[in-house]
Order: C-alpha cells, then structure tokens, then sequence
C-alpha cells in the first residue's frame, strides 16, 4: 500500500482542513502597553497558520495527514510550498485564490508570552464547495481537526459531514453552538472556554464546552479534560519558558494524531503536553517545533 493509502489495518487518517499564513516574529524585552512604541532585537518570517501548524505537527507525530488551506499567489507563497514539501503528508491541497497570503505578526517578550495579530481575508476566502470537497474521501474511522480561522460556514460544511471532529476554538472569530455540539472534542484555552461557557472554573468549562470531550489549556497549568461524567486535571512538564508562541497547537496537532492512533487518553494527552513543552523551551514557533525523530 503506497504511503497515504487507507484500507483494512491502516491508521485512521487525519484530515486538517484549517489556515496557513506567514508569520513574522519580533522579539522584544516586554509586552508592550496601549500606544507605546518597543524596540525589537531581530525579525523572522516562517511558516505559520493555526491549521499548518497542527497539520504539520500531527504529520511529525506519525498520523497520516491530509491538509487543506487557502493561501494566495504572491511570489512569498514559494516559502509555504517548499516548507510543506519537506513535511511527511498523505495528502496536500493548497488552494490559491484572490486574496494575499494571510500574515501574522508575533510579539514575543523575553518571559515567553506574547501577543499574536493575524489577518484572515484569505482564510475567509476558503468556500463551503472547497470544504465539502476535501472531507468528501474520508471514511468514518478517519478524524477531522479544524479551527477557528476559517469562516464558519466552510468549517461547518466540514464538520457535518464527519464522524470523529477535533475542534479547537482558536480564535474566536465567530461561536457555532452547532459545531460544538458536533465535536468529539473541543479544545480551548482558558481565555476561549471562559468566552464560550461563561464559567470562570476551569473544570466547569470543560464540562460545558460541548461534544463527547472538553479539553481546557491552562499553560504552564497543564490542562483539565472532561469526559463521561467526570474531570481530570494534567499537570503540565515543568520547563523553562523561553517562546510559549504555537505551543496550543503542538497540542493540538499531537493529540489529534494520538487520537487517530487509537492511543489512551492519557497518553495522548501527555504527550501533546510534552512535545508542547520541548517547544517552548526553544526560540521561534515553528523553528521550534519538535521534529519527528524528537516525538
């Protein structure tokens, strides 16, 4: 069976329908205060995106990934497609169309926090056609892992058709109660779950967010997941944090693979906190993400 192939004894396949963006990353001693002007030390451009960052990572994990994102067809575009090229995909679907590649801007400070401002037109731009057709090979033990930088719309037009969904709430650009509702898991941070829930307790949250599963990020906290009826907490590795940007989704592209992979909650999830963990240790987003011989 060619790599990517699905049939009797095969993993399940992951399928990202999500953004993917450019990001440029300026480091600066602090977070900055409303109107104050920071002196950056450097500038960095990479790959980035909510939906190729957790493709990608996925992929390193060992899942069979298929990954679909709108991108534009400017000359930088070069950079998006030699970086996805080198990573392990089933399946590679990079829609170009009217719109400029989305950009990113990170804000780094020197104690691991940041702050990230993204554009979303093309993003937007990704139609309920497009979605439809990308979910339209998969089969119902294959897993679909979407996020909130799509319009809801196309997200939905995704979700509907799928079995086993993986939905992490970042960013909140719009709230589907339906697609929530559909979700075997609903991933957010604490920030996002407070949004979407009301509730100011983590446990509580999780147990609200909707679907079969509520997972709630809580940083260097680790994280509370709600499932049958009851909540439990995993405490996050204890590192130094030098660069906490894309480590939600480390979390989320690991875990969906795990997922995929039939493995125990548990270990699942202590593995997406560890692969997570060895990021932020390191500079960069994703420059730092773990490798595949790393996970």
């Amino acid at each position: 069976m060619a790599p990517g192939e699905h049939g009797a004894g095969a993993l399940s396949r992951v399928f990202v329908l999500g953004n993917a963006s450019i990001d440029v990353t300026l480091n600066v001693p602090r977070l900055p205060e409303a109107g104050e002007t920071l002196m950056a030390s450097g500038i960095m451009r990479a790959p980035g995106g909510k939906g190729l960052n957790q493709a990608v990572m996925a992929a390193r994990a060992g899942a069979l990934v298929h990954f679909c994102a709108p991108i534009g067809r400017e000359p930088e575009t070069a950079m998006l497609h030699a970086a996805l090229a080198r990573e392990p995909f089933a399946g590679l679907q990079l829609i170009a169309g009217d719109y400029p590649t989305d950009l990113s801007t990170l804000i780094v400070a020197a104690d691991g926090e940041n702050i990230i401002i993204s554009t979303g037109d093309c993003a937007d731009g990704l139609t309920v056609d497009d979605a439809r057709g990308f979910v339209s090979a998969m089969q119902d033990d294959d897993w679909l892992l979407v996020q909130g930088n799509l319009t809801e719309e196309a997200t939905w037009a995704a979700v509907s058709r799928t079995r086993n969904i993986v939905f992490n709430t970042a960013p909140i650009r719009w709230q589907s109660p339906r697609i929530l509702a559909a979700a075997t898991m609903v991933i957010a941070n604490e920030g996002e779950a407070r949004a979407i829930t009301g509730h100011t307790n983590p446990d509580v949250a999780a147990a609200a967010l909707g679907g079969k599963i509520g997972v709630v990020t809580l940083g260097s906290s680790g994280c509370v997941v709600a499932q049958g009826g009851g909540v439990t907490n995993f405490p996050a590795p204890l590192v130094k944090a030098v660069d906490s940007t894309g480590a939600g989704d480390i979390f989320c592209g690991v875990l969906t693979a795990c997922l995929a992979a039939s493995q125990p909650m548990g270990a699942a999830i202590g593995r997406a906190q560890e692969a997570a963990a060895l990021a932020v240790s390191r500079a960069g987003c994703f420059t730092a993400f773990p490798s595949a011989r790393e996970l």
